[in-house]
């Protein structure tokens, strides 16, 4: 029997568990812009947790929302009954989102809303009688959760190898990653809006008559920031709407003021027919996920269904009240604070900062948007991954929280840093990266 506080019990994800249990690095709380570990020394937060927390830890006006809501209602089922927060929620969120985009359907994470997405994009096509259209397009080394619809339309190997063969009828556009003409980029590259016709070649091998939906991140994060051309989605719309294409953004990292917008479709002037979001949408203090649909999209499987259940797919936490809770009043902290608008403040100084790093060793690229920072180091000879991890445990050490990806260091710090947070966090990178071989 597994002792209380056991550290084999826990089976961690996306985590080598035996060399973390053999080196444990733990927190214990959360204030602002820093985590304390268990030794008790203050860990500056560079990824906003795990590009969730937005609005910085322990926001006193979300945890008191939760603290009241909890005390009022636990719980209430969202099959064939409800409760007003659910509705409020999904009011306010609609109000952020793109214009049409106003349908909200919840989950509980950003895979659950992927997955929910597709299953969506699936009806629709079946509701308007285009029932062969049930392929479904993602990009190679795209991130989309880890449930099956998610890994299957995804495009990163070691997300799927172990799995089997996924979902059939899926295919990848290429990837929007080009060093060789990109390298050093500040905010979007001016190479690779070409790449957007790769779906063409798709249509061309499969025919657009059998293609549902295609999906791609706006900007790649968990993959290591691979920021859009200029122009490759405005292309990509265009291909979509020649073939009657279901264009969905995975917005779960970008949206919520992480590129200076509500959403990565308002700064980059592209609206698809369905977000996915979850992450920021409750500074992560509860778990909530959420598709945004395009009214059309939603009224034609609700329209065109018999009497009775229109979509047979749901969550038993679909707008839980204390996740509800939390998202009203984020959405509200984020409009009294202006905090969205503080990621535009920011950006040059943050764009200014991680560009600084150019010539550092072992960096061959620095890229940004938003308050969303690439670095990437050359991989160790014979040892990928390594040099990255390496700098991940020291900077732990030294009070700095990053995320690594591959041999990617990618940032995210939580929207109300200021220019010292920023100099601290590129400051410890630039003497740490010296310091590995």
């Amino acid at each position: 029997m597994a002792e209380r506080n056991d550290l084999s019990a826990f089976w961690m994800p996306f985590t080598d568990n035996r060399g973390f249990k053999a080196h444990p690095r733990m927190f214990v709380s959360a204030k602002g812009m820093h985590y304390t570990s268990a030794t008790g020394h203050q860990v500056l937060d560079a990824t906003g947790g795990l590009w969730c927390v937005n609005a910085g830890h322990g926001r006193e006006k979300i945890v008191e929302a939760i603290r009241a809501s909890a005390g009022e209602l636990d719980f209430a089922p969202t099959f064939q009954l409800a409760h007003p927060l659910a509705f409020e929620a999904a009011s306010k969120l609609s109000m952020i989102m793109p214009e049409g985009l106003d349908r909200i359907f919840f989950a509980n994470s950003g895979s659950e809303a992927v997955d929910s997405a597709l299953k969506i994009a699936l009806a629709y096509q079946r509701a308007r009688g285009q029932g062969s259209r049930t392929r479904l397009i993602g990009r190679e080394r795209g991130y989309h959760g880890v449930g099956f619809g998610g890994i299957s339309v995804g495009g990163i190997v070691n997300n799927r190898r172990q799995f089997g063969t996924l979902l059939n009828g899926v295919d990848h556009m290429r990837h929007t990653h080009d060093l060789g003409r990109n390298a050093f980029s500040r905010g979007l590259p001016e190479h690779g809006a070409e790449l957007a016709d790769d779906l063409e070649r798709i249509v061309a091998l499969h025919g657009a008559d059998t293609i549902a939906a295609v999906i791609v991140e706006p900007v790649a994060g968990s993959t290591g920031v691979l920021v859009p051309p200029v122009g490759y989605l405005q292309r990509l719309r265009d291909i979509c709407d020649r073939h009657d294409i279901l264009l969905i953004f995975d917005e779960v990292i970008t949206a919520f003021g992480r590129v200076g917008k509500a959403t990565a479709a308002e700064r980059f002037g592209v609206t698809p027919d369905i977000i996915t979001m979850a992450k920021g949408l409750t500074n992560a203090a509860v778990p909530m996920g959420a598709v945004a649909v395009r009214r059309e999209v939603h009224d034609t499987v609700v329209d065109n269904a018999p009497a009775g259940i229109e979509l047979f797919h749901g969550y038993t936490y679909s707008a839980h009240p204390l996740a509800s809770t939390a998202a009203i009043a984020t959405l509200d902290l984020y409009r009294e604070e202006g905090l969205f608008e503080r990621a535009i403040e920011l950006e040059d100084y943050w764009a200014d900062a991680i560009h600084s790093l150019k010539g550092a060793p072992h960096v061959i690229d620095c890229r940004n948007i938003g308050l969303i920072g690439g670095i990437e180091l050359e991989p160790r000879p014979g040892a990928p991954t390594k040099r990255a991890m390496e700098i991940f445990h020291r900077a732990f050490d030294e009070g700095l929280l990053i995320r690594v990806t591959g041999d990617i260091i990618a940032l995210s710090p939580p929207l109300i840093l200021d220019k010292s947070h920023i100099d601290e966090i590129v400051g410890k990178l630039a003497k740490l990266l010296p310091a590995i071989g």
